[in-house]
């Protein structure tokens, strides 16, 4: 079959082979035919190191297909169904899970991490996350594969496997953004148009998104901001929504210190930080101890969206339907996987909120 595979760390360019092989799913786990697949910042950061995953791999972990096959003892999906695939799923057992934090759940993660299911010229070729959706057929556990409605287009589903389920999430579960709030959003990527969009839906008064590339702000108003500046632009939009006081609640999309220490100082007193950006291991920010204790704002990390993500994906899919969430106009390209090198470039650049592969 077909994937588009990284031979090595900090390569730029992913190379579409077509004489990948796939092993047959054992015990527990499902192959699914994939039929679209977002392309995520995550997957950039996996190419360059910054996240770390073993090489060779097939990036990709923001899909939805169908199920063409299914191990022994698989008995909650079936061949034929229409599935998102969930990269992180949750195990339904452990004190996360049963406490409604499937998000926070490893004991899958870290398993199908480590297990190549892809093979080139013999050798073991790893999946992204233990997924790899830039491929046209993938072997997941299980609990990968969540079950939607067949009505629902596979590039919706692929939206919400990730990017939406992410922005969206840290919003409601996460930060619990309340009416007439104000919230700044520190980057209007994909996620960061998603947090947008749930800070519309939870009601916030004033959404201000920032970001550097101009032409993304245009974006960001059409999909629910009240206002969009450049970062040198930031501290002149808090004096004029806030009165200088700060937003209430700051969410930082992009995985740097820097911005996360911007995100506290346009934070007021009591407010709230959301960290949603995936940064480098060694990209440490200090805080020192005597404003962690006099300015009395929380700072939350918020993985995955903060909540079970099979839960969420429903709750997702009802919003799409009702019109409160706008997925379609998110995607700004549909390319094929002979593309897929085009579609990082347009992530690069900023040039793309979504761009979906369809396979």
């Amino acid at each position: 079959m077909r994937a588009a595979v990284l031979f090595q760390t900090g390569s730029q360019t992913l190379e579409v082979r077509d004489d990948v092989t796939l092993v047959d799913p054992g015990p527990g786990e499902v192959r699914i035919r994939i039929h679209a697949t977002g392309v995520c910042h995550s997957d950039l950061s996996a190419m360059t190191g910054v996240l770390p995953q073993p090489v060779p791999f097939v990036p990709g972990h923001e899909g939805a297909g169908e199920v063409v096959a299914v191990g022994e003892g698989v008995g909650k999906v079936a061949v034929g169904d229409h599935v998102i695939v969930c990269w992180n799923p949750p195990c339904g057992d452990c004190s996360h899970c049963r406490g409604g934090q499937g998000n926070l759940c490893v004991n899958i993660f870290f398993g199908m991490t480590m297990t190549p299911h892809f093979k080139v010229d013999g050798a073991d070729v790893y999946g992204f996350a233990g997924n790899g959706t830039f491929a046209e057929e993938m072997v997941v556990p299980w609990q990968c594969a969540v079950k939607i409605p067949d009505d629902v287009p596979y590039e919706i589903g692929a939206l919400i496997g990730c990017g939406v389920t992410t922005g969206v999430g840290a919003v409601v579960n996460t930060a619990q953004v309340q009416p007439g709030s104000s919230v700044a959003v520190i980057g209007a990527g994909g996620v960061g148009i998603s947090v947008i969009q749930g800070a519309r839906i939870a009601g916030a008064a004033e959404i201000v998104a920032i970001d550097p590339v101009e032409s993304k702000h245009e974006a960001a108003l059409r999909f629910g901001a009240t206002r969009a500046v450049t970062p040198e632009d930031a501290d002149a939009a808090k004096a004029e929504v806030t009165g200088g006081a700060g937003f209430d609640y700051v969410f930082e999309v992009v995985g740097r210190s820097a911005l996360v220490k911007q995100a506290y100082g346009l934070t007021r007193r009591g407010g709230t930080v959301t960290v949603v950006g995936a940064g480098k291991n060694d990209d440490s920010v200090d805080f020192n101890m005597f404003q962690l204790f006099f300015d009395n704002k929380k700072i939350l990390g918020s993985y995955y969206g903060g909540a079970d993500p099979r839960q969420e994906y429903g709750r997702l899919i009802a919003l799409w339907r009702a019109g409160r969430l706008d997925l379609e106009g998110m995607i700004t390209a549909r390319l094929k996987l002979d593309d897929i090198n085009q579609a990082l470039e347009l992530l690069r650049t900023g040039a793309a909120i979504r761009t979906i592969i369809e396979v």
